[in-house]
C-alpha cells in the first residue's frame, strides 16, 4: 500500500467530492481489470461445450440472460450495495470480515487479547446497528463457548484468503493472456504459426515492474487504459445491438435462463462454468477497499463498469445471433478454466462470513441473514457445482496452491499458539520477583534493559532463565510486548500501554505496543524514542502511589495507562533537534537530515519529587544506552506426542521459524546491543 496515499482515504465522510471522484477514477485502473476484460472469453468458454445452437437464438438469449442477471445480482447487489458496507474501518477482504467478527464475539485465536484493547476508538466501528437481538446473543454465546466452531470459522477465513492468493498467482497471467489472445491469433494466421506467450510476457514484466511505485501511481497510469477500453466495448456493443439485433433486450427476462437449462440440460449446466467468468474480479471491489473508499468504488462500478459490461455482452449476443460463430482455441480454453473454481469459492466464503456479520455486527434479524446466505449461496453453489467439472482441466492449479498456503498458515498458527501456551504456563509470578528483596538481590548496571516477551502479564520464563545464569540487569528494566490487534490500524495516541511492575524504586515497567494488521512498524531508533518517551509520560502523569494488594500486583493490566507516541507527548519531555554529525543514537533518514533525540526534564512544579527523580533515572539510563534482551527459542514436541504433532512442530513449524523474517523492530538492532537467551520449549 502506498502510505502517503492511504492515510486519509479510508473514511468517506470526510472526503470532498473532488477526492471521491479522483479515487473513483484511480480505482478503474486497479480494481476492475479482470471484470473489464471478461467479455473477451466468457462466450468462448460458455459455448465450448456441446451446446446445439438453434435458429431461434434461444440458447444465445439464455446465456445472455444468465450473464446479465449474474452481473446484476453478484457484483452490483451483493458486493456494491451489501458487502462493501461490512468494511473493517475502511479495510476490506476476507480477513477484514474475520477481524470484524472477532471484535464482536470472542472467537479470536489471538492469545494475548486484553480488555484494554476493547477501549480503542476504532474497536467498535460506526457500522454497528441497533442492540443485539436475542437470537444474535445466543449465536454469539454459542460461538464463544465451542472451540470447534471457532476453529471452523478460522479455517473458513484461511480458506478464503488462501483462495485469493492462489488465484492471484495466476490471474495476472490469465487476464493479460486473454487480452492479447486476439492479437496473437491474428499473427498466427498471417505467419502460419503461433506467437504464443512473448507478447503476454513483455506486458507482465512491465506490469510487475510498476508495482513498487504504489497504488496511487499505478491507478493513474492504468485508469486511462481501462476507461478507453470500457468506452470502446460499450460503443461497439451499442453498434452491434442497433445493427444486428435490436431485440436482444428480450434476454432481460429470467424466463430465458429457465428455458436454456431446460433445453440444454447437462450441457447447459456445464456451460455455467464459463458464464461465471463474467464476475471474475468482483471480490477485488471488497478486497481492495483499503486503497480507495466505499463511495468511490460504488461510483466507478455503477456509472462506468456495469453499464459498459452490459452493453458489451448484449452487443456480442446481438452479433452472435446473426453469425453463430463460436471460436474456441484449446490453449485459451485451458487458461479461462483456471479461475472457474477459486473465484467462486472465495465468493462462497464471503457469503458465509457476511451472514454472521449481519447478525453479530449489524445486529439484524437472523431471518435476514438466512435469506442472504440462501439467496446468494444458492446462486454461487450452482456455479460452484458447474465449475467442479473443470477441475481436471486446470482449476486444480489454484486449488493446489491454496492448499499449500493453507497448510503453511495453519502450521504457523498451531505452533505459535502452542508456544504461547508454554509461555503462559511457565511464566514467573510477580511475587517471585518481589521476594528478591528491595534491591532485588541482584547487581544493577547502568542503562535500559529491554526484554521482549509475548506475554501481556506476568514475568516471562526467559527472564528467570537469564537471571539464574547472569545475576545482573540494568537500572531500568522494561518488559516489552509487541502485539497485533483485530484492527487494521491503531491510532498513534493509543499505541502504547504502559504500567509498572512492583514499587517505584524497582524501576521496572511493562510496555505493550499495539499494532493493527495493516500498520507498519517503525525502525529501531524511532521506536526506541517513542518507547522511552511513553514511559516518561507515564511517570509524569501517574498519580501518587497507592498501596496495592497481591491480587492487584498479579493483575497489573488494571494499572496500565494508554500513552501515545512521542508526537503526542506534552510538557516537553522529549525534544527533537536536527544536528549534523555521527552518533549511535542518530536516525539516518533518506528524505531528510539526520536527527538526534534529546530527553529533557520539564520545569513543571506539578511534578512531585519522586516522579522527578524517576524521570532523572530514566534519562540517565537512556543516555547510558539500551540493551535488547531477546529470546531464542527452540520449539519441540513433548515426548510421547503423536506422530502428526511431531511432524508439524519439529519439522514444519521449526522450518518456518528458522526461515521467517525477523520482526521489523529487530532488523536493525546493533549486534553489540543485543543479548540472546536460548530456551527449549517442549509443547
Amino acid at each position: 500500500m502506498d502510505l502517503e496515499y492511504g492515510v486519509s482515504r479510508n473514511h468517506v465522510k470526510k472526503e470532498s467530492w473532488r477526492t471521491v471522484l479522483t479515487l473513483a477514477y484511480q480505482s478503474l485502473g486497479v480494481v476492475y481489470g479482470d471484470l473489464s476484460t471478461s467479455p473477451l472469453y466468457v462466450y468462448k468458454s460458455t459455448f465450448a461445450d456441446d451446446i446445439q445452437h438453434s435458429d431461434t437464438n434461444e440458447e444465445i438469449y439464455g446465456v445472455l440472460s444468465f450473464v446479465l442477471w449474474t452481473l446484476t445480482l453478484v457484483p452490483l447487489l451483493k458486493y456494491v450495495f451489501i458487502v462493501l458496507r461490512a468494511d473493517d474501518n475502511g479495510e476490506g477482504g476476507t480477513f477484514a470480515l474475520y477481524s470484524k467478527l472477532c471484535r464482536h464475539a470472542k472467537v479470536s485465536f489471538l492469545p494475548n487479547g486484553q480488555v484494554a484493547d476493547e477501549e480503542l476508538s476504532a474497536y467498535k466501528d460506526s457500522s454497528d446497528g441497533p442492540p443485539a437481538t436475542n437470537v444474535g446473543l445466543k449465536l454469539k454465546s454459542t460461538l464463544e463457548k465451542h472451540r470447534v466452531l471457532q476453529r471452523v470459522l478460522l479455517v473458513l477465513a484461511l480458506i478464503g484468503t488462501c483462495m485469493v492468493i492462489g488465484d492471484g498467482v495466476l490471474t495476472p497471467a490469465i487476464s493479460v493472456f486473454s487480452a492479447v489472445s486476439g492479437l496473437e491469433l491474428q499473427l498466427a494466421k498471417e505467419h502460419h504459426k503461433y506467437v504464443e506467450v512473448p507478447i503476454a510476457c513483455v506486458i507482465l514484466v512491465f506490469l510487475f515492474a510498476l508495482q513498487h511505485y504504489g497504488t496511487h501511481r499505478v491507478g493513474f497510469l492504468f485508469a486511462p487504459i481501462v476507461v478507453t477500453w470500457l468506452l470502446c466495448i460499450s460503443a461497439i456493443g451499442v453498434y452491434n445491438i442497433v445493427h444486428w439485433n435490436p431485440h436482444v433486450y428480450r434476454a432481460l427476462s429470467p424466463y430465458y435462463m429457465y428455458d436454456f437449462l431446460k433445453k440444454t440440460q447437462r450441457g447447459g449446466w456445464m456451460s455455467l462454468g464459463g458464464i461465471v467468468l463474467c464476475v471474475t474480479g468482483s471480490e477485488a471491489m471488497f478486497a481492495d477497499l483499503g486503497h480507495f473508499s466505499q463511495l468511490s468504488i460504488k461510483i466507478a462500478f455503477t456509472s462506468m463498469v456495469y453499464p459498459s459490461l452490459i452493453l458489451a455482452y448484449m452487443g456480442q449476443a446481438a452479433y452472435l445471433s446473426k453469425h453463430h460463430i463460436f471460436e474456441n482455441e484449446a490453449h485459451i480454453g485451458f487458461y479461462v478454466s483456471v479461475p472457474g473454481l477459486a473465484v467462486i469459492t472465495v465468493m462462497l466464503v464471503t457469503t458465509c462470513l457476511m451472514s454472521l456479520v449481519i447478525v453479530l455486527c449489524w445486529h439484524r434479524s437472523i431471518f435476514l441473514a438466512i435469506l442472504f446466505i440462501f439467496f446468494f449461496g444458492t446462486i454461487e453453489a450452482l456455479y460452484f457445482s458447474a465449475s467442479l467439472v473443470k477441475f481436471l482441466e486446470g482449476a486444480w492449479v489454484p486449488i493446489a496452491l491454496s492448499f499449500i498456503f493453507l497448510l503453511i498458515m495453519y502450521v504457523w498458527h498451531y505452533g505459535t499458539h502452542k508456544k504461547y501456551e508454554f509461555d503462559v504456563q511457565n511464566k514467573v509470578s510477580i511475587n517471585w520477583l518481589l521476594s528478591l528483596g528491595p534491591s532485588l538481590g541482584i547487581v544493577r548496571v547502568r542503562g535500559i534493559g529491554l526484554i521482549h516477551t509475548e506475554l501481556v502479564s506476568g514475568i516471562p520464563a526467559i527472564f528467570s532463565h537469564f537471571v539464574t545464569n547472569l545475576p545482573a540487569f540494568h537500572q531500568v528494566l522494561v518488559f516489552l510486548c509487541i502485539k497485533s490487534v483485530t484492527l487494521p490500524h491503531v491510532k498513534p495516541e493509543q499505541r502504547f500501554l504502559v504500567g509498572r511492575i512492583g514499587s517505584k524504586e524497582y524501576r521496572i515497567y511493562r510496555c505493550i505496543v499495539r499494532y493493527g494488521y495493516h500498520d507498519i512498524q517503525k525502525d529501531d531508533l524511532e521506536f526506541e524514542m517513542d518507547l522511552v518517551c511513553s514511559i516518561a509520560e507515564f511517570i509524569r502523569s501517574e498519580k501518587s502511589e497507592i498501596v496495592r494488594t497481591e491480587e492487584e500486583l498479579e493483575n497489573d493490566e488494571s494499572k496500565m495507562t494508554v500513552v501515545g507516541t512521542s508526537s503526542f507527548h506534552s510538557e516537553g519531555l522529549c525534544e527533537n533537534s536536527k544536528e549534523e554529525g555521527i552518533d549511535l543514537r542518530e536516525i539516518n533518514s533518506v528524505v531528510g537530515p539526520r536527527k538526534r533525540v534529546r530527553f529533557v526534564l520539564p520545569e513543571n512544579p506539578q511534578i512531585d519529587v519522586s516522579a522527578r527523580e524517576e524521570l532523572q533515572d530514566l534519562t540517565e539510563a537512556r543516555e547510558a544506552g539500551m540493551a535488547f534482551i531477546l529470546g531464542h527459542s527452540y520449539v519441540r514436541a513433548k515426548g510421547g506426542s503423536r506422530f502428526i504433532k511431531k511432524l508439524v512442530i519439529n519439522v514444519g513449524y521449526d522450518f518456518l521459524r528458522r526461515n521467517c523474517r525477523s520482526p521489523t523492530y529487530a532488523l536493525t538492532i546493533p549486534h553489540a546491543s543485543t543479548l540472546e537467551v536460548g530456551m527449549i520449549y517442549h509443547v
